[in-house]
């Protein structure tokens, strides 16, 4: 099967061959966003692949990656595929530990890398990686010496380069290792998954052939490129000829979106959770007529979803209220995610459907889809073609889905991976014994074949009585409060779920201020009265459709939201459930400090 699929550097050249690219990559420095033709771009890659080449690359070696989202990503990325060689990305934020890890068990003889942190980083690590032959720095600092820079191994490049890469390329098979990816999970080492070049085309020749990309769309890479979710779709850009802009940053995310002015975004839930906070946050500080102007389109974008959002019928009245609502304040929603966004995807996580069904009512369709490292990413994609919010789609072309008897998903056909890099023992665990991949996640399959994730099988919680209990759901509904900044359940074992709650606190010094509440203490928020019973209000709300055993009965205001610089989340934006709970150990034993209460006391 994999010799009906192509390359990586096959479906590179078609495009540069066959597509115009007068602005295939941008970046922003100090000057502003600067860009990057198709033919500088493959300038550059065949220059870096005749350097590889000279410093003893041959097909199989493997190249460490680790740099933030940059054009140097992809040249440094499409020149070792040129060579049949093996790129092994890392998170731009990686632990020394974990790099070093990574490095030395991939066997990687060279790391390439950009810019002075990640310099310096590599730096410090580099006593503990005796298999490293050379370092290359793209924006190298000037006293790092025993250093090769990336400026003058491209700056010579010309037409004997691109022809020699161009010999190169056909010579790489899609059976092939591209790439292995090693699993950011929360606990124990770090698994590689191995992909080959089918793997990786076929996944992303099918996104962009379902997602309708244009050649005139301009994308915006901002969820890191080490994972795979970002790669793949970026490779979807590339084979159909977009110019994508990339975004060092994820803190500046929201002036990118104001400059750039990008039609297409892949994102994660958090990215789309954060949006809809802030719209209802800046609402919120509105007073008079345009308060009553923001909360009536709010209560109409509520109304219009079964329109919207999933092609039902409305009313003459609501087509004329909705297009007064939209030209007031839809928007300008629109506009301050740059005014040009037709389809954002969503990934990485289920995306609540009250928020899927709001962005859908106010103009910004999002589509979800799902998928794991392991299956290159996409599994299931909703499309322009096919779409139904609440799912994550219907499988892609070349793969199939199932559930097992207790709800598991699994996966066969031409995305999933090789295998675990040197762990054979770990790879036959998730394979049945027929061959279909075990996702470890759970969920249904609808009868018009559009798959719901239910959660992660390792997530669910089980409490004191049996009774299985999935996380996300609840944790998502309860973030669509404009109180409720993030939100994590917790109740393992126990006798009942609780939750540790993140609150909004600018949405609520706005209703405070509205309602002409005062602190007290002053200042001293969580812990006043009035916020928790505003809070309770909200959990009970958003829960009521909830079975009663999944039902918080208590939480806890936590000040702090959760990050990935602090070990909280990963790095795109999913909680690290085991770490959140042993550093809120003590806060959550006070939930249930007289759990042995025959009737615990509700919210």
């Amino acid at each position: 099967m994999p010799q009906d699929y192509s390359t990586i550097p096959k479906c590179f050249l078609e495009t540069i061959d066959n597509r115009l690219h007068q602005c295939a990559q941008m970046y922003r420095d100090a000057a502003g966003w600067q860009s990057i033709t198709g033919k500088e771009m493959l300038r550059r890659i065949a220059g870096l692949a005749k350097a590889f080449s000279e410093l003893g690359i041959h097909a199989g070696d493997r190249i460490a990656l680790f740099a933030p989202n940059c054009p140097e990503w992809h040249i440094a990325d499409l020149a070792i595929q040129g060579l049949g060689a093996v790129t092994v990305p890392i998170y731009f934020h990686e632990s020394c530990d974990r790099l070093t890890y990574i490095v030395n068990d991939s066997g990687a003889r060279i790391v390439f890398t950009k810019g002075e942190d990640q310099a310096r980083r590599i730096d410090e690590c580099r006593k503990g990686l005796p298999g490293v032959e050379h370092f290359i720095c793209a924006g190298a600092p000037d006293d790092l010496r025993e250093i090769l820079r990336y400026e003058p191994l491209i700056a010579g490049a010309g037409d004997p380069e691109i022809a020699r890469y161009r010999l190169d390329a056909p010579k790489v098979t899609p059976d092939q290792l591209a790439t292995i990816i090693y699993t950011s999970g929360t606990t124990g080492e770090p698994k590689g998954v191995m992909l080959n070049h089918a793997n990786l085309t076929s996944n992303a020749l099918a996104v962009e052939t379902e997602f309708d990309l244009l050649p005139s769309d301009l994308a915006l890479s901002l969820l890191p490129l080490a994972h795979i979710y970002e790669r793949t779709i970026d490779y979807s850009y590339i084979f159909r000829g977009l110019t994508i802009a990339y975004l060092e940053k994820m803190e500046t995310v929201a002036e990118a979106l104001l400059e750039v002015k990008p039609t297409i975004v892949a994102a994660v839930p958090r990215f789309y959770e954060k949006i809809y906070a802030n719209i209802i946050e800046k609402g919120h500080r509105e007073t008079g007529l345009k308060r009553q102007i923001f909360d009536a389109a709010i209560r109409i974008a509520q109304e219009a979803v079964p329109w919207r959002a999933y092609g039902k019928r409305a009313s003459l009245g609501l087509r004329l209220r909705w297009f007064f609502a939209d030209r007031v304040v839809y928007s300008k929603i629109r506009q301050g995610v740059g005014g040009r966004i037709n389809r954002f995807s969503s990934g990485g996580a289920p995306l609540a459907p009250e928020l899927a069904e709001f962005f859908w009512s106010v103009g910004l369709p999002v589509y979800q889809g799902y998928g794991l490292t392991e299956t290159s990413p996409v599994v299931t994609f909703n499309s322009p073609k096919a779409n139904k919010v609440g799912t994550v789609g219907r499988p892609l072309k070349g793969v199939e889905i199932r559930t097992a008897a207790d709800g598991e998903i699994l996966v066969k056909g031409s995305c999933v991976m090789q295998g675990y890099y040197r762990k054979p023992d770990q790879t036959r665990e998730v394979f049945t014994p027929d061959g279909w991949f075990c996702t470890g996640d759970i969920g249904r399959i609808d009868e018009d074949g559009y798959l719901i994730i239910t959660d992660r099988k390792k997530e669910l919680l089980k409490t004191a009585g049996g009774k299985f209990v999935a996380p996300a759901p609840i944790e998502n509904s309860l973030k669509t409060s404009p109180f409720i900044s993030n939100a994590m359940v917790v109740g393992d074992k126990r006798k009942f779920v609780s939750v540790l709650i993140v609150p909004n606190l600018a949405t609520l010094e706005a209703e405070a201020r509205k309602t002409g509440h005062e602190f007290t203490p002053p200042g001293q928020i969580l812990s006043d009265p009035w916020v928790r019973d505003l809070i309770s209000c909200e959990v009970e709300r958003l829960t009521a459709s909830f079975a009663q055993y999944e039902k918080p009965k208590r939480f806890a205001l936590i000040e702090k939201d959760f990050t990935y610089a602090d070990g909280e989340l990963t790095y795109t934006l999913k909680m690290k459930r085991r770490v959140i709970e042993q550093r809120y150990a003590d806060v959550i034993a006070r939930l249930y400090a007289d759990v042995a209460e025959p009737h615990p006391q509700r919210i």
